[in-house]
């Protein structure tokens, strides 16, 4: 569905994209991570023909983002992270307006634009003004807005941004209904926990290039994250990162005040052998537990490698 190659773009002596290269298939959601400046708002403007490239490749469904811009915009649906919205419209009225654009009118345009308005669970404020809106309604409303004319890709930044706990679950709930209607979605997002339940493949993208991609659950198990251990000490927190770096089962180690948390591959034996290494050690263990691994520890450790 989207394949990136070799793709560059800056701004003056910036480089906001530097050699990226992606490939997503054909119906999965895409979680696109990294911080702030590392280069997700440009990729996707690039992918929405929005921006020009300095070079490189952009293929969506064989189309060039590149160099076929009226051709893109059929397929694709791009929500960006800030967007405008017209207050002195009603929701329906606010939709009809964009599906003219498309060339879809009267009854056909009131009947899809009320069935886009039901998806997004907005049908009761058809006749609501925009500015009478929360800001995730508003939020729900450009997404409604975006299917309009049916693509097949959505480009969604920052969806979720702003939103309370409960809008958040109803746009988690909506993006899996699009997902099994079969549309590809690329959304990015600074909600890590939230982007690991929904996404089928995530991508972490650090000064402008991809660092890693795949599946949660196969980037976690190569970084030794999927089962991390926490082992909170009395003292002697050195003393206890040497006997942990000593350890093959173990990975990265992160402290936070006396606890220790560290990646971990192995078995049930393995893991009483850390803990008896620790006591024959002398080490003044106070707690020691396996717990599931998160997204957001994945993150910071790829983020940090590469800053160093």
């Amino acid at each position: 569905m989207l394949v990136i190659k070799d793709l560059y773009k800056s701004y003056g002596k910036f480089t906001a994209v530097n050699g990226l290269n992606l490939e997503i298939k054909k119906g999965e959601i895409f979680g696109f991570i990294g911080p702030n400046g590392a280069g997700k708002t440009t990729t996707m403007r690039i992918m929405a023909g929005l921006l020009s490239a300095d070079s490189g490749e952009v293929y969506i469904d064989g189309v060039s983002a590149i160099n076929d811009h009226k051709k893109l915009k059929e397929k694709i649906g791009y929500m960006p992270d800030f967007f405008g919205v017209y207050d002195n419209l009603k929701a329906i009225e606010y939709m009809e307006f964009y599906a003219s654009i498309y060339g879809i009118l009267g009854n056909e345009a009131t009947k899809l634009c009320l069935d886009l308005l039901e998806l997004v669970n907005l049908r009761e404020k058809a006749e609501a003004y925009v500015d009478g809106l929360s800001r995730g309604m508003k939020q729900r409303l450009c997404l409604a807005r975006s299917l309009v004319h049916n693509p097949e890709l959505l480009i969604l930044d920052e969806p979720a941004s702003g939103m309370d706990p409960r809008a958040r679950y109803e746009m988690k709930g909506i993006l899996k209904n699009l997902k099994d209607m079969g549309k590809t979605i690329i959304v990015s997002s600074h909600i890590l926990p939230e982007l690991a339940e929904i996404c089928s493949e995530i991508g972490i993208i650090q000064k402008g290039r991809m660092v890693v991609n795949g599946s949660v659950n196969d980037i976690m198990n190569g970084m030794n994250y999927a089962h991390p251990i926490k082992i909170k000490v009395m003292n002697k927190i050195e003393e206890a990162l040497t006997v942990i770096k000593e350890m093959p089962s173990l990975g990265k180690a992160s402290v936070n005040d006396n606890t220790i948390t560290v990646g971990f591959n192995g078995d049930e034996t393995e893991l009483s052998k850390i803990l008896q290494t620790l006591v024959i050690n002398k080490i003044p263990v106070i707690s020691f537990s396996q717990e599931a691994g998160n997204l957001e520890e994945v993150f910071m450790s790829i983020t940090e490698d590469t800053k160093a």
